[in-house]
């Protein structure tokens, strides 16, 4: 599927979820730090917020491979990417904090850019507004084409 070194793939199943759900509470950390909340409390909000998102990816986002990415043998993050006749969209890539900032993100991002550059399609992306992987979507060439208020639609063409 994709170039990438050391990155496989492979598709989710139900008994990934516990490990979805922590991959999912730590890309809301910072913003539940500030929230002055219980950790029950967050613990609380996490669980509904990860179940709507799950629910809302696998209801309304057919024709999508929903994927771990493994890194020597262990989750290490997920990729659900939609090839849709008119766009690929990246639907979400997130990656446990300890493999942040290494370069694997920006490869699997490449390598998919490079499949959508092969078809002649665009690649589109929602990201909230205050996610710094906006600096990495902007280097790596997509443009602003929507302002959905939290979150921007960008998209790469080649």
């Amino acid at each position: 599927m994709f170039m990438t070194q050391n990155v496989d793939f492979r598709p989710i199943t139900p008994e990934d979820e516990a490990f979805l759900y922590r991959l999912y509470a730590s890309t809301r950390e910072s913003e539940l730090a500030v929230t002055g909340w219980e950790d029950a409390q967050k613990e609380a909000f996490l669980h509904m917020q990860f179940a709507a998102q799950h629910r809302h990816y696998q209801e309304h986002y057919t024709e999508t491979s929903f994927d771990l990415i493994v890194l020597n043998g262990e989750p290490a993050g997920r990729l659900y990417l939609a090839r849709w006749a008119q766009e690929f969209r990246i639907v979400d890539i997130a990656l446990l904090p300890g493999w942040r900032s290494k370069g694997i993100g920006s490869g699997i991002i490449k390598d998919i850019l490079r499949e959508a550059q092969a078809h002649g399609l665009p690649v589109r992306v929602h990201v909230e507004c205050f996610n710094p992987a906006l600096r990495l979507y902007y280097r790596l060439g997509f443009q602003k084409i929507a302002d959905k208020g939290i979150y921007y639609l960008l998209e790469w063409s080649s």
